[in-house]
């Protein structure tokens, strides 16, 4: 008997091991939005360091919570600053992964200072108006459904009712 219990434990703790192993290998982020979700398809052959990164924060709960503190319409949408105001980050900068990848409705890149090794935990989900962006900031994903979302996100800098990440999940989540 006691036999078959751990037997049955250990069935149940690799059922869940290769669950977690799944999402962390999933090329999804969903982020679970105050107005609705965004699921992101990461671009890891582009920029392989910041998916990485931006996926280890999203297991460590980092984005649960954050608003998105700066939303230019025609531009961009921003967030991930646990601040809230556009300075903060998670201390770990990364070394800049530039391509030609266009940047244009969707498009997911990483924010940073002037210097282009800069980013850390903000990034930005593009409306139009990007491309001039393309090669001058990293591009590590690319919105796959929810950009209906992202449009309804309460413009401002930072708006005066921002809203917020409520939970941030490696996979692809169904909307609730």
């Amino acid at each position: 008997m006691l036999k078959k219990i751990l037997f049955i434990i250990g069935i149940l703790i690799m059922a869940t091991n290769t669950k977690n192993l799944k999402a962390s290998n999933s090329m999804f982020i969903t982020l679970e939005t105050t107005k609705g979700n965004i699921i992101i398809k990461t671009l890891p052959k582009i920029a392989p360091n910041h998916v990485k990164r931006i996926k280890e924060l999203v297991k460590n709960g980092f984005y649960d919570g954050i608003i998105f503190h700066r939303v230019i319409p025609g531009f961009m949408a921003q967030t991930g600053d646990p601040l809230g105001n556009g300075t903060g980050g998670s201390g770990k900068n990364l070394k800049a992964e530039f391509s030609d990848y266009e940047y244009k409705y969707g498009t997911v890149g990483m924010a940073r200072s002037m210097n282009p090794d800069s980013g850390d935990s903000q990034f930005f989900i593009c409306f139009d108006g990007c491309t001039h962006l393309t090669g001058q900031y990293t591009v590590w994903g690319q919105v796959e459904s929810g950009m209906k979302n992202v449009e309804k996100i309460e413009v401002g800098e930072p708006p005066s009712s921002p809203d917020q990440i409520k939970k941030a999940y490696l996979g692809k989540k169904k909307p609730k």
